[in-house]
């Protein structure tokens, strides 16, 4: 399998990044064909002249890229995909999983010798307009190569990390990062304000130096201002993928407090009803 523009895709998972990853495809003169548990999250793409698929007619697609909430929405969609599913089809996963269920996952593709691959991103909903994505790859060298084409269209840089699972296990220590960075950056917006900084002036001021970081550059002006929308980063998702290294780690016999006791906070945030909003929103959990 060599993918080009010739290639039809079928791309499942229409949220805040397949949607903006679809649109890209399209708009490089891919044909794609969308799908999404709630069909209206379809209809800017049909309109930009992508069509709607029918799960039952996948086999027609060579290459299947998913974009989905969590292991269990992608074990669900896979169940449903799988019957109609035909040898030789290759099933690229953007989601964000945790590494166990890749792994079973991919088997089960291996079995109706479907390759899988799993290529988590990194660059939030700004690097998936521009382009600029940051991809971790997991799988099959060969299948990751031949995959160039699409992935030139959606990411600054494809790294292959090694065999099935490699890609998200990479994808889950960069969440760690920036999950509990998030909730540093918010502790320390809010001590700055208690202190009597100009709040707005933090990421002018610490650009470049050792604390700077892309997060810090997005999150502290939203953070000094209480601008939440529109939502880059949601909360529960950020969560999820803090509990995954988590899990991972306590699997491997690790240690990690710090990543522990930011996940108390995200998890203490979400329960407070803001599940859906926006990362930077954690500063209110900080200030109450």
């Amino acid at each position: 399998m060599h993918a080009n523009q010739q290639t039809p895709i079928a791309f499942l998972g229409m949220g805040l990044m397949g949607t903006r990853m679809a649109s890209r495809l399209l708009q490089a003169g891919y044909t794609v064909a969308v799908w999404n548990r709630s069909q209206h999250a379809c209809e800017a793409l049909i309109q930009q002249g992508a069509t709607q698929l029918e799960l039952n007619k996948i086999a027609e697609y060579p290459v299947i890229l998913i974009c989905l909430a969590d292991d269990q929405a992608v074990q669900s969609v896979f169940d449903q995909i799988r019957p109609y599913l035909k040898a030789e089809q290759v099933i690229v996963d953007f989601s964000s999983l945790s590494v166990t269920v890749t792994q079973q996952v991919a088997q089960f593709a291996q079995q109706q010798q479907v390759t899988w691959i799993d290529s988590p991103v990194s660059g939030g909903t700004i690097g998936a307009e521009q382009g600029t994505l940051v991809i971790f790859a997991g799988g099959d060298a060969h299948t990751i190569q031949a995959l160039e084409p699409i992935y030139k269209v959606l990411s600054q840089r494809v790294t292959r990390m090694g065999e099935t699972g490699t890609g998200h296990a990479t994808k889950i220590c960069n969440q760690l990062i920036v999950a509990a960075n998030s909730t540093l950056i918010a502790e320390a917006v809010a001590l700055a304000s208690q202190a009597g900084v100009d709040t707005n002036l933090l990421a002018p001021a610490l650009a470049g130096g050792f604390a700077d970081s892309k997060p810090f550059q997005i999150l502290a002006p939203r953070m000094a201002t209480h601008t939440f929308e529109p939502v880059q980063w949601k909360v529960q998702t950020l969560s999820k993928d803090l509990n995954n290294a988590l899990k991972l780690a306590q699997k491997l016999n690790l240690e990690i407090p710090v990543a522990q006791k930011a996940l108390l906070q995200l998890q203490g945030h979400q329960e407070n009803g803001f599940a859906e909003k926006d990362l930077a929103t954690i500063i209110q959990y900080i200030e109450q």
